[in-house]
């Protein structure tokens, strides 16, 4: 790799974090094949017509070059040293193009979604990168490096015993004290959080209500009546949204003549401390979620899932997605996605105690679960963890879940496989809730049927323009012949059974049977005829019409 001639290195945003910064719905990671823990440093254009001239460290941004046409830059871009490449792409087979040649230039790809604007993404990207940097460079001139740490910088320098707490007075970090403390913080921390007692004094007499309202540091008067002794309070804010409080108790001594200009200080300093460990909390599972969209999509390379999720590539793995049906009379959106929402929680608790590495991600109104690291013979096993989750929702939600179960597939780079299987499983089991679960092998019939109809529906030239005069005939007159024909060949032409599903004399079936083969010319006689009639009508059933 080249020399930066930019000097140094500087300190950049990884891409993890662009990618959860940026993320949906503007780009897609297609590989990372050295993960995701490289550095963007800073972001260039390369036009269509020349190579990126990128430094080590950069995220090249392929303007006016779209798919296969931007191969060259992404080269060039790896030989330069460069972090990333960003392009826009048309087709999946473009992006699978490209995918591999990142992957084997090793260098990172972004695929950009069409309607992005090019200025927007550079200036988004700039902004995390600059961050990023700000934030490296603060950390480097600041002393507490957690609020442990922090609290006891603090009651170092006024003498007092500290405690951080969040808005709804929970504990977060205490100093160490060797010095007398009183009943209510022994109870503080005890409890990890204060007495509702006292709690409900400190509300009474206006005093969170001033911590909430600005930088005020507010004292608190000693009651000995209480056995409560002397204290100091500053709030922690994030420009008027208020993270908690940083408080500090008075000992044997007096609090330190410079004990409000440090809570003040102090308080500054937690706020940024706060602002990261939520960053943090919330960054890697939303992160760990993109990489499973992207794996189950097939856009992202299996081993830059695996190795972020500590998963062997190599080992099977299977996908099942999960539907809830809902309860009976349940019709409000509101219910619905609450519903879901623990449906989610549930099918996480269960996934994860079956495997540790398991992901698993909302798309839809469907959950879908990745398992990977599984033994060889792991159907049984998944199929075991599947009917649990389905009984445990029919008793802690009260409410119906279906589920499709994948084929078990070789690696990681075969799950787009399982997920597809998964979800024609799904939609072959309709709102059949007798049988809540199903692999391929339960449901193979109904799921060659729903891809022959997928085909007949996509190919307007295999289409039997016979059938129209049928349709409009029916439109027309508000008939039923399209449904009785359909009826009679379900029922293999048994004209008793097929009138009885209709509800109408066999006779009056018999003759709509003889009027539907005048309008169309159509021979039920013969067999090929019959074939492709039923197929033609249930794929009209299907589209509603």
């Amino acid at each position: 790799m080249d020399e930066d001639p930019r000097g140094p290195a500087a300190p950049g945003a990884p891409l993890r974090q662009l990618l959860v910064a940026v993320g949906e719905p503007l780009i897609d990671l297609l590989a990372a094949p050295a993960g995701l823990d490289v550095d963007v440093r800073d972001v260039v254009i390369a036009e269509p017509d020349e190579d990126a001239a990128a430094n080590p460290g950069d995220l090249v941004l392929v303007i006016g070059a779209r798919g296969r046409s931007a191969l060259r830059q992404v080269r060039s871009a790896a030989r330069d040293g460069a972090a990333a490449v960003a392009v826009k792409t048309q087709a999946e087979q473009d992006a699978a193009v490209l995918r591999d040649a990142a992957l084997d230039a090793g260098i990172a790809l972004f695929g950009v979604w069409p309607e992005v604007r090019w200025e927007q993404l550079e200036s988004l990207v700039r902004t995390v990168v600059d961050n990023a940097r700000l934030t490296v460079e603060a950390d480097a001139g600041e002393a507490p490096g957690d609020l442990f740490a922090l609290a006891q910088t603090v009651a170092a320098m006024t003498g007092g015993s500290v405690s951080i707490e969040d808005t709804a007075s929970r504990v977060l970090a205490y100093s160490r004290s060797d010095d007398e403390v009183d009943e209510l913080r022994r109870l503080s921390i005890l409890g990890r959080r204060g007495p509702e007692p006292y709690l409900a004094m400190l509300r009474e007499w206006g005093v969170y209500e001033r911590l909430r309202s600005g930088e005020e540091v507010v004292g608190v008067d000693e009651r000995p009546d209480l056995g409560i002794r002397r204290r100091m309070a500053v709030g922690i804010h994030a420009g008027a949204q208020p993270l908690g409080t940083i408080w500090v108790q008075e000992g044997s001594r007096p609090l330190e003549e410079r004990s409000r200009r440090a809570l003040l200080g102090a308080a500054r300093v937690a706020a940024v401390q706060l602002i990261r460990q939520r960053a943090e909390a919330s960054a890697a599972p939303r992160l760990r979620e993109n990489l499973l969209i992207g794996l189950l999509d097939g856009k992202v390379d299996a081993a830059s899932v695996a190795g972020n999720i500590g998963a062997d590539a190599s080992r099977p793995a299977v996908v099942v997605v999960f539907a809830l049906r809902g309860r009976a009379g349940v019709s409000n959106r509101p219910e619905l996605e609450l519903e879901r929402a623990e449906m989610t929680g549930l099918i996480s608790v269960h996934a994860a105690a079956y495997r540790r590495s398991a992901l698993v991600t909302t798309l839809g109104s469907r959950v879908y679960v990745l398992l990977p690291d599984l033994p060889v013979h792991a159907l049984p096993g998944v199929l075991g963890m599947t009917r649990e989750i389905a009984a445990a929702a029919g008793q802690q939600l009260r409410a119906a879940v279906q589920a499709g179960v994948g084929s078990v597939v070789a690696g990681l780079d075969e799950v787009p496989h399982s997920r597809a299987e998964a979800d024609r499983v799904l939609d072959a089991m309709g709102h059949d809730l007798d049988a809540p679960i199903a692999t391929i092998a339960d449901v193979r019939s109904r799921v060659v049927l729903s891809e022959l109809l997928t085909v007949l529906g996509g190919n307007e030239r295999f289409r039997d323009p016979r059938l129209d005069a049928l349709f409009a005939h029916d439109a027309e007159h508000s008939g039923a012949l399209a449904r009785s024909v359909l009826a009679y060949l379900e029922h293999f032409g048994d004209v008793r059974s097929a009138s009885a599903a209709l509800h109408v004399h066999p006779n009056t079936l018999r003759h709509r049977i003889r009027r539907a083969g005048e309008i169309t010319g159509i021979d039920l006689a013969d067999p090929a005829e019959r074939l492709t009639t039923q197929l033609h009508l249930l794929l009209h059933r299907r589209q509603g019409r």
